[in-house]
Formats: structure tokens, C-alpha cells, sequence
């Protein structure tokens, strides 16, 4: 991984506090935090032996940066690591509100940008319209393409996922105050549970988040006393990150499908969930209700934000058939597009560490190359799900 770009000088704080040098960005409405520098190291010969060494030693770095006052529950993060694999151009660990995660598509699709606006890949030749950043994720390497102009990026992002594959088809699972379930779980660099959200007689599109988030909670901890997950790779990867309530609308159309998805301690994506479109591909078309190379699309019900995802049959950059598998179980591999945004700004702070934190003071900046707008505004979306007071929007 390339040395991180210069980090602009720290207003005035107390020199002994170590300070925190943050890059805010949005993938759909999503937030995503990058950690540019200030994280002590991260130890470990792999990518998933520093993901133990930090939630073992270094979760008061997480906390910090997800909780309030300086986050909020439903923040995201990246922390930069070297990688143990020759092709990457880095590592990354995932952050929430409840530990960390093995993927995580909107934030692939962030970090392809940062990456090449702060140089953290070759240049792009000149003349070239999409510069590749291939991402060493906890689940494996992710290839993005990040689309650019004169060395920048600019346009969408699109990435090819790890081999994902359905776990589990029409599983049946006792969900306290909504009875016999069927669910279907699915790999897309973590796992999920998917059900028509018309089966726990909600709709996806017009009922309140907070009954759509205790809904999905409790079918995810359904899943997770009745159904023993395993991954043929690792066990670091063999947990049920969470589950994605839909329309119901599987088979293949060119309107978009909606969903949303409740994960880590029961946080809202504000996106379409790029590692959820990626696990959701993988099952429509293991159900033969999508064709490879056929691109949908898939809408958040919280913002109305879109990713775009197709079932793709690559080795690298080159496209040609040949199986994708992962252990026993026939895989996709899988292209999702997104936009992504630089977003806010802020001086650091020395207040206390977020909630459930006994840790040294720490502050925290927010820098950033230039800030954008998107297309999300409060005017066009819901309000996050957990500014909504007793379940109103």
C-alpha cells in the first residue's frame, strides 16, 4: 500500500493527545469514515489476524470514531492496513457500531475513489477513463474500477465481488411474534438473511423504519439460534451480519427492486447494500430468476438511493466462462455499481470517547480534497432511522 498523502496541520489541540486524521464520505446516503492517519499499527502477518488484534486491542479506535459525539450509531468505517497479497494496492478493516465486518460494498466503492485521488495507486495513463484499485476486503480481493478524468475520479464505481454463492433456500425459521418464516440466506462477502418483508406483513416501500428494523432483528436472531452458518474458507467469516427485507420482486425485471437492510446492532443502510446486492444476485441467479451478464437494479427504501449488480463471469480484467466456486458450493462473481461522494468537514475535539468507552483522549479531524453534492438531500429521503422518534417519519 502507497504512503498516505501529507496530513493538513491539526487546529489548535493539546499536543499530547493523539490525533485522529478522518476523510468523510457517502455511497447512496451511506456514511463511510476512512481513517487517513493516527490509528496506532495494526498487527498481525494477515488481513483477518489484524482484524482480531484490533477488536482485541484497538476497539477503543472504533468506538471513537462511531460513536457520539464525533459519530452516531449508524456510522461506518475504514481503517487502511497493508495487505499479505501481492495484487493489492491495500488492506481495509470495516467498522460499526458493533465490531466489524467481512465486506462491504459501499464502502468498496468509496474507497476506490479515495484511493486514487490521494494517490494511494499508480496513476491511471494518461487519456485512461477508469483506473483500477484492487482492495484487500477481510472476505477476500475485491477489484474496483473507478471511473476518472485526467487522474481523478468523478463518475460511478463499479467492483467485482469475492465468489458468492446461496447458503440456504426456503429455510424455515419460528420468528417470535410473527410465526413460521421462510427466509433465504445468501454469501456476498457476508452473509444475510432475505425475506419479502409481505411475509412478516410489513411493506418494504411505506412502513415505518422502526418497525421494518424490529422485524429484521428479530428474523436475524431467529436465524442465528436455528441455523448453523459456515464458510468454507474461514471461520472468521461464518456469522450472519444481518438481514434484508425486499419487495418480494425476485424475478427479473428492468424496474428496480427495493430494499432494506438491518445489520450489526441493528443499523440502517442508507444505500442498497452493495455486499446485499451482491449476495442477492448470487441467489436469483442460483434460482434461475436472473441470467449472467443481465444488470438490475436494487433501491434503498430509506433514501431511494440505486445500485446496479449483474452476475459476471471474469478472471481479473478478462471476461470468459469458466466455474466460480467457493468450497463445495457454485459461485457468481459479481459486478455492483454505485456512486459515491466526499461529504463533510470539521476541526478536531478532545471530548470523551464515545458511549461504552474507558479509553485515552484522542482528537479527531476531518479533512477532505473538495467537497461535492449529491442527488440525496432532506428533501428527497427519509430522515435516518434513528432520528425517528418512537417509529415516525
Amino acid at each position: 500500500m502507497a504512503s498516505p498523502p501529507a496530513v493538513p496541520p491539526l487546529p489548535p489541540h493539546d499536543p499530547r493527545t493523539p490525533a485522529l486524521s478522518v476523510v468523510d464520505m457517502h455511497t447512496g446516503g451511506e456514511p463511510l469514515r476512512i481513517v487517513l492517519a493516527g490509528c496506532p499499527e495494526v498487527v498481525g502477518p494477515t488481513l483477518l489476524a489484524k482484524q482480531r488484534y484490533m477488536r482485541q486491542h484497538l476497539d477503543h479506535v472504533r468506538r471513537r470514531l462511531m460513536f457520539e459525539p464525533r459519530g452516531h450509531r449508524d456510522m461506518y468505517g475504514a481503517v487502511l492496513v497493508p495487505s499479505e497479497l501481492p495484487d493489492a494496492h491495500l488492506g481495509v478493516l470495516f467498522l460499526h457500531n458493533e465490531g466489524y465486518s467481512s465486506m462491504c460494498g459501499h464502502a468498496v466503492l468509496a474507497l476506490g475513489r479515495f484511493a486514487l485521488d490521494f494517490g494511494l495507486v499508480p496513476a491511471p495513463p494518461a487519456g485512461a477513463r477508469e483506473a483500477l484499485v484492487n482492495i484487500h476486503c477481510p472476505c477476500g480481493l475485491v477489484a474496483a474500477f473507478v471511473e476518472c478524468e485526467g487522474g481523478r475520479s468523478g463518475g460511478p464505481v463499479r467492483f467485482h465481488s469475492v465468489p458468492a454463492f446461496a447458503l440456504a433456500t426456503d429455510f424455515l425459521v419460528d420468528v417470535p411474534g410473527h410465526g413460521k418464516v421462510v427466509v433465504d440466506i445468501a454469501y456476498g462477502g457476508a452473509f444475510y438473511a432475505f425475506v419479502s418483508a409481505e411475509k412478516l406483513g410489513l411493506d418494504v416501500c411505506s412502513t415505518k423504519t422502526r418497525d421494518l428494523m424490529d422485524a429484521a432483528s428479530a428474523v436475524t436472531e431467529a436465524v442465528k439460534a436455528q441455523f448453523k452458518i459456515n464458510h468454507p474458507d474461514s471461520e472468521d467469516l461464518a456469522f450472519l451480519y444481518g438481514t434484508i427485507l425486499t419487495d418480494g420482486k425476485d424475478a427479473y425485471s428492468e424496474e428496480p427492486t427495493t430494499n432494506i437492510c438491518v445489520f450489526a446492532d441493528e443499523q440502517v443502510d442508507r444505500s442498497p447494500t452493495g455486499s446485499g446486492v451482491t449476495a442477492r444476485i448470487a441467489l436469483q441467479y442460483h434460482k434461475g430468476l436472473l441470467e449472467l451478464n443481465q444488470t438490475r437494479a436494487f433501491k434503498s427504501s430509506a433514501t431511494g438511493s440505486v445500485f446496479t449488480g449483474k452476475a459476471v463471469r471474469v478472471s481479473g480484467t478478462l471476461s470468459f466462462s469458466f466455474e466460480v466456486k467457493c468450497g463445495d458450493f457454485k459461485a457468481v462473481i459479481v459486478e455492483v455499481s454505485g456512486q459515491a461522494h466526499y461529504t463533510d468537514s470539521a476541526p478536531p475535539d478532545q471530548l470523551h470517547p464515545g458511549r461504552h468507552s474507558l479509553c485515552p483522549p484522542m482528537a479527531l479531524q476531518v479533512s477532505l480534497p473538495y467537497l461535492e453534492t449529491s442527488p440525496l438531500s432532506s428533501e428527497t429521503h427519509k430522515k435516518p432511522a434513528t432520528s425517528l422518534p418512537g417509529g415516525e417519519e
